[in-house]
């Protein structure tokens, strides 16, 4: 692996946790990622020359620690000397290995979050704000994941942060009485940014799988401070499960390989057991009311439990589609019962479904909506409709392995329509 590759693995592993700490000890958004982004420039151009430490993280942690230091001591007048002295002191402390080892710098991230999801920010603003800070996302790759331009995106960033500061939100994981108004908005952007790492809006890489185990971590943390919260378990068996497939989501080449032709023995046991328990967990305590993660949650344990494609329980999964729908409205959710009706009664049934999402014109801007309304249209051999609507979903694309395999179904399907020599 080069030196560069290195970095950027790295960089995606420990951006998250360098910032939330920077954060907490600096009390300021911009000089805590100014600082951690000097830190990989240094790498960037010592690794090539001198080689990839053997301690890559921990490079990069005490690199960003004494350039903490040194900007706290630029930064400092005389009349400010004691308050230089505890920032450095903390710096010191919150950087040290002990700290890094115990865990103490993964809580900063919880504490992180918290922070960003306070209820007098919007919630796009919470989104977006923990995804750049936490998950290390650039403003381009969350404006797409909005659906907005990049320069709408960096003005609701800076506004947050402006907000954070002005108010003097307090950097902290909140007192229990408190934690159920920010509950909603934190457990929304810890599966943001799963599903970031799970399917990575833009880039070569489908899968950032730093991101996926950050989010699971963060969950599990949530799960231990409010155990008995249906949606909390809920929310982990869903990570859980859809994360027990990463193994065999992808062939060597890096490309796209759908769940039905995946292969089930690279399927984590241990990760859909942990998994399958919180989704039991989820149903037993959400009082036959269960709430959007639980619905998702029981989806995902429906492929879970099957063990080959023709067993899973279609007709089940529509169903609960279907209640997830009821619980939380969403063209989203609505395009994905209608995959599961079509594979339950047929691509015909799966296209009727379809067109009120269609005409909503919702999804008009959504990949995936183009890529299932044009797999409908080829199983059933419309080919014509099938390569236009396969073509305006690679226009939307923006992950090089789907834009892959869009590119494949495209050829296929006009081989398909060729006429016969």
């Amino acid at each position: 692996m080069t030196e560069s590759a290195d970095l950027v693995r790295v960089y995606r592993e420990q951006i998250g946790r360098i910032v939330a700490t920077l954060i907490r000890v600096l009390g300021d958004f911009d000089l805590a990622e100014e600082i951690a982004h000097d830190a990989f420039a240094a790498a960037l151009e010592q690794w090539p020359t001198e080689g990839t430490p053997s301690n890559p993280a921990g490079w990069l942690v005490q690199t960003a620690r004494h350039k903490a230091v040194d900007e706290v001591r630029r930064r400092a007048v005389s009349q400010r000397k004691l308050r230089e002295v505890q920032t450095v002191f903390d710096i010191e402390q919150s950087f040290s290995p002990e700290k890094a080892e115990d865990g103490a710098m993964g809580d900063d991230r919880l504490s992180l979050i918290f922070t960003c999801c306070h209820p007098s920010l919007a919630t796009d603003a919470q989104v977006a704000l923990t995804l750049r800070t936490l998950g290390g996302l650039s403003t381009d790759e969350i404006a797409r994941a909005f659906l907005v331009p990049a320069t709408t995106m960096a003005q609701r960033l800076v506004r947050a942060k402006g907000k954070i500061k002005d108010a003097k939100i307090p950097y902290r994981v909140p007192p229990k009485e408190l934690l159920s108004e920010r509950l909603d908005a934190v457990m929304a952007v810890v599966y943001l940014v799963f599903s970031e790492g799970y399917t990575a809006t833009a880039g070569d890489e489908l899968i950032r799988r730093d991101l996926c185990a950050e989010a699971i971590r963060l969950g599990l943390l949530l799960d231990r401070l409010m155990p008995d919260v249906s949606e909390v378990n809920g929310l982990c068996g869903l990570m859980l499960l859809h994360d027990s497939r990463q193994a065999a989501r992808l062939d060597a080449h890096g490309d796209l390989i759908l769940l039905d032709d995946q292969d089930r023995s690279l399927w984590s046991a241990e990760a859909i057991t942990a998994g399958l328990a919180k989704t039991e967990s989820a149903l037993r305590g959400c009082a036959g009311r269960p709430g959007s993660y639980a619905l998702q949650s029981a989806i995902s344990a429906c492929h879970a439990r099957a063990r080959g494609p023709d067993d899973t329980d279609w007709p089940q999964i529509a169903a609960l589609y279907q209640l997830l729908l009821n619980v939380h409205p969403s063209p989203v959710v609505a395009l994905n019962r209608a995959v599961a009706i079509a594979m339950a009664s047929g691509p015909e049934a799966g296209l009727r479904s379809l067109e009120p999402i269609a005409a909503s014109r919702e999804l008009e801007h959504y990949h995936l909506f183009h890529a299932t309304r044009a797999d409908l249209l080829r199983r059933l051999g419309r080919h014509a409709l099938a390569l236009a609507a396969y073509r305006r979903a690679l226009e939307l694309a923006q992950g090089a392995p789907e834009r892959r395999f869009l590119q494949r179904r495209i050829e296929e399907v006009s081989r398909a329509s060729a006429p016969a020599n």
